[in-house]
C-alpha cells in the first residue's frame, strides 16, 4: 500500500449489533478497509438498537440523531420501504430531517478527522449527500440495489441521483446490472467499477458437526433432503415460486424439506401459500437468523435456492448475501439469472441458473440434483474453491483501495 486514506463513510444501514442481519455486507467492507491501514469513520443514523462502541476493529462510529419523536426513527436500516418498493408514510416526514442531519454530520466528521475521501453507500440518499458535503475532497459512491430502483422510479430522487453521478469521482456497484443502470442514469462508464460482495469463508464453510446438529434439530434423517433459502420476505426474493416448486416435487420426493428463513411484510402471505399448497409439514420458518445460524443451516442443507426476481415494480436484488454464503459453504446452489447472480455463479460449474418467475424450472433444476448426489458434491467443491480464490472480503478491500486511489487521482487530491 503506497497511500493511506482517511475515509468518512456515510451509510443508512449497518449491522446494529453483532450478529444483526441488517446491512451485513457493510461491516466487512468497513473493517476490511480499516485492516489495510486506512482510517475509517462510519457516519450512521441513530437507531434505538444501535449497539456499537466508539471504535471496533479500526472502524470509528459517528451516529447522528435526526428525529424529534421516536415514531420518526424510520430512516435507514431497511425501515423506510414497505415490501422494498413503497416508501412508508413516516419516511416522507423523516427524510428531510435525516438528509439535513446526515449532511451536517458528514461535514463535521470530515473536518474533525482530517478526511481525505468521502464514501457514500447507496446512491440515494448517501451518495447524493457526500457529493453535496464537499467541493474539495474525492468522493466515491457504492450502489447496493434498491437505491438505484428509487432513483429510477421517483422524479426528485432521479434528479438528485443524476447530479450526484455527474459530480462523483468514482462509482462502484455490486453487480454489472446495477452499474449499467447507473450509467443509464448518467454515470460515466469510465469511472464505474463492479465490485461483487465478498464472503466470510471461515464462517461459511463445510462443517460436519454443524450439519449433524442442525439436521438433528430439523428431525431430518439420512434419507431426507433439505433445501435452504433466506432473505427478507419481499417480492423481489421470489420465495412464492420456490414454495410452488417444492409443492410440485413433494409427491415424488417424500423426504424433501424446505427451510425458509427470514421475515418481513409478506410473512403471512408466504405461510398461507405453504398451507394452501399442502406442504405445511415440509416447510420450516425459523425466522430471521443470525449469521452464525445461517452458516449452520447452509452446512446442513443439501441444496440452497435463491429464486430472486424482478418484482412487479421492477425492483431487483443487487447481489443476495445468501448466494455468496452458499458458494463459500460448498452447498450446491440453484438460483435465477437476475441482478448480480450470473456474475458470481457459473451455470453448470459452481451452481445452476434458471429463468426467473419459473417454478417449473426451479423444480426441474432441484430434481436433477436430487437424483445425482455426485454432481451436487462436485459443484459444491468447485463453488467453495472459487470462493476461496476470488470471493474473500480481503480481495474486496483490495479493490476498494484501488478505487480510492483512482478517485483521489481524478480529484487531484492525493491521500497522505
Amino acid at each position: 500500500m503506497t497511500r493511506r486514506h482517511v475515509v468518512v463513510m456515510l451509510a443508512t444501514s449497518y449491522p446494529r449489533f453483532p450478529g444483526d442481519t441488517v446491512g451485513t455486507f457493510m461491516e466487512p467492507i468497513a473493517k476490511g478497509i480499516a485492516a489495510r491501514g486506512h482510517a475509517v469513520h462510519m457516519v450512521l443514523p441513530w437507531h434505538p438498537r444501535l449497539e456499537r462502541g466508539p471504535v471496533e476493529d479500526g472502524v470509528h462510529f459517528h451516529p447522528f440523531t435526526y428525529a424529534p419523536v421516536a415514531s420518526l426513527n424510520v430512516f435507514g436500516y431497511a425501515a423506510a420501504l414497505r415490501e422494498d418498493v413503497h416508501l412508508r408514510g413516516a419516511a416522507y416526514l423523516a427524510a428531510p430531517l435525516a438528509l439535513a442531519a446526515s449532511w451536517r454530520a458528514a461535514r463535521r466528521v470530515a473536518r474533525e478527522v482530517g478526511a481525505t475521501l468521502l464514501h457514500g453507500h447507496w446512491l440515494v440518499p448517501s451518495g447524493v449527500v457526500v457529493t453535496l458535503a464537499t467541493r474539495t475532497l474525492p468522493t466515491v459512491i457504492s450502489l447496493h440495489g434498491s437505491d438505484v430502483y428509487v432513483a429510477e422510479r421517483h422524479a426528485a430522487a432521479r434528479a438528485a441521483a443524476r447530479a450526484a453521478l455527474r459530480r462523483v469521482d468514482w462509482l462502484t456497484a455490486c453487480s454489472d446490472d446495477l452499474r449499467d443502470r447507473a450509467v443509464a442514469l448518467g454515470a460515466d462508464p469510465a469511472r464505474a467499477t463492479t465490485i461483487p460482495y465478498g464472503v466470510d469463508v471461515d464462517r461459511f464453510r463445510p462443517d460436519p458437526d454443524a450439519r449433524a446438529a442442525t439436521r438433528a434439530a430439523l428431525e431430518a434423517g439420512a434419507g431426507d433432503v433439505v433445501l435452504f433459502t433466506a432473505g427478507r420476505f419481499v417480492r423481489k426474493k421470489g420465495f412464492e415460486y420456490l414454495i410452488d416448486a417444492v409443492a410440485s416435487l413433494a409427491p415424488r420426493w417424500p423426504g424433501l424439506r424446505l427451510v425458509l428463513a427470514g421475515g418481513g411484510d409478506l410473512d403471512g402471505e408466504l405461510r398461507a401459500r405453504v398451507q394452501a399448497r399442502g406442504i405445511a409439514d415440509r416447510v420450516r420458518f425459523p425466522g430471521v437468523l443470525a449469521q452464525g445460524d445461517v452458516a449452520a443451516y447452509l452446512a446442513a442443507a443439501d441444496i440452497a435456492v435463491m429464486p430472486s426476481v424482478h418484482d412487479d415494480a421492477g425492483n431487483v436484488d443487487g447481489l443476495p448475501n445468501t448466494v455468496m454464503e452458499a458458494l463459500a459453504s460448498g452447498t450446491p446452489l440453484v438460483a435465477t439469472t437476475v441482478g448480480g447472480i450470473p456474475s458470481v455463479v457459473t451455470d453448470g460449474r459452481t451452481g445452476t441458473l434458471v429463468p426467473e418467475r419459473d417454478s417449473g424450472a426451479l423444480s426441474a433444476a432441484v430434481e436433477r440434483w436430487l437424483a445425482d448426489p455426485a454432481a451436487r458434491a462436485r459443484v459444491g467443491r468447485a463453488a467453495r474453491d472459487e470462493a476461496l480464490r476470488l470471493r474473500t472480503w480481503d480481495r474486496v478491500a483490495d479493490q476498494f483501495e484501488a478505487v480510492y486511489d483512482r478517485a483521489s487521482d481524478r480529484a487531484g487530491k492525493p491521500a497522505c
